[in-house]
């Protein structure tokens, strides 16, 4: 008798953390796992895929030589996935490790726009991340997509979670030492870290005292200031939402979506957060420049997402979908 294999191993991997879940044919979460941040630049592609080989032994299931496939498809969307050529060796290096008997590698940010899309809906509208960096994507029901390269400040990009803590360092180192203004990021940068001034925490971040990890933190201190009315912080925040506006704009604009009442989808760790100096300016803006779209914010896991394409590959009943929506909230 032959044995049943699972409909989808989901996976979702950004630089921070990954995750996956093993999907049953009606939708349900038979078993998920987690492990650390995916950044094939960094490591190279197979040690990458070894991250999320992690999270799946993580989730319980034996992956290896001789072990078969634990499902009929592996849905990967995945971080630093920005160009086909890129898509392609992720794609062959997870077939090659048998997880799945078809595999399909897109941009973690797909993820985020199939799970703003509801059930039965063309797959059409733009999403917005912007949690560690910044990205966006679009597409049509016909196949067309939009999309950025998003590698950095070479490829246009402007902050996201990273970006926007080195901007409020710049500008809090230089109104300590008189080069600036004055904010009140000089104070709470440092404090937030356990540091009594600018100088003392530069020198630690040099020399390596400082976990480069923890500058991560310092983005909801920014937020934290310019909610209590810092000029300077506010007009990092508003050129945050500014730089969404303009992604999606433009994004809308090259599927000739402008005037059509599409989602344009947001998520992300610092869009997901609500905060209204950001999103409450984001709305406006995109009200001006795409009056008819719809505005939406995902906090669900992404891997929800990466689950949704999984299973729309496989031509799933409308209830899996349904199931795994209310598996995630």
């Amino acid at each position: 008798m032959g044995v049943t294999l699972a409909s989808v191993l989901a996976i979702d991997a950004g630089n921070s953390k990954t995750d996956v879940a093993l999907l049953a044919p009606d939708g349900s979460v038979l078993c998920s796992g987690q492990a650390g941040g995916f950044q094939p630049p960094r490591t190279g592609v197979a040690a990458a895929v070894d991250v999320l080989a992690e999270a799946i032994a993580d989730a319980g299931l034996r992956a290896g030589p001789g072990a078969g496939p634990l499902a009929e498809r592996v849905s990967a969307c995945l971080a630093n996935a920005d160009f086909a050529v890129e898509e392609r060796e992720l794609a062959r290096e997870i077939e090659r490790r048998g997880w799945g008997r078809t595999t399909a590698v897109h941009n973690d940010t797909f993820a985020l726009l199939r799970s703003g899309l509801p059930t039965g809906a063309d797959p059409c509208g733009v999403a917005v991340v912007c949690g560690a960096g910044i990205n966006c994507v679009g597409m049509t029901p016909d196949g067309r997509t939009a999309r950025f390269p998003a590698v950095g400040r070479i490829s246009g990009d402007w902050g996201g979670g990273g970006g926007l803590a080195e901007e409020a360092l710049w500008f809090a180192a230089r109104a300590e030492d008189g080069r600036g203004g004055p904010t009140e990021l000089a104070r709470a940068l440092p404090a937030h870290l356990g540091h009594p001034s600018m100088a003392s925490l530069i020198e630690a971040m040099h020399l390596g005292r400082v976990p480069h990890a923890r500058r991560h933190e310092l983005t909801p201190v920014l937020f934290a200031v310019a909610a209590a009315g810092d000029p300077v912080a506010l007009s990092l925040v508003h050129r945050q939402a500014d730089e969404v506006v303009a992604m999606a704009s433009v994004a809308l604009g090259r599927l000739g979506l402008l005037g059509q009442a599409v989602p344009v989808v947001l998520g992300g760790s610092v869009l997901a957060a609500g905060h209204p100096q950001l999103n409450d300016r984001i709305a406006t803006g995109l009200t001006a420049r795409a009056p008819r779209a719809r505005t939406c914010v995902i906090t669900a896991p992404p891997v929800l997402g990466a689950g949704l394409l999984g299973l729309d590959a496989l031509g799933s009943p409308p209830e899996a979908y349904e199931k795994l929506r209310a598996h995630f909230g």
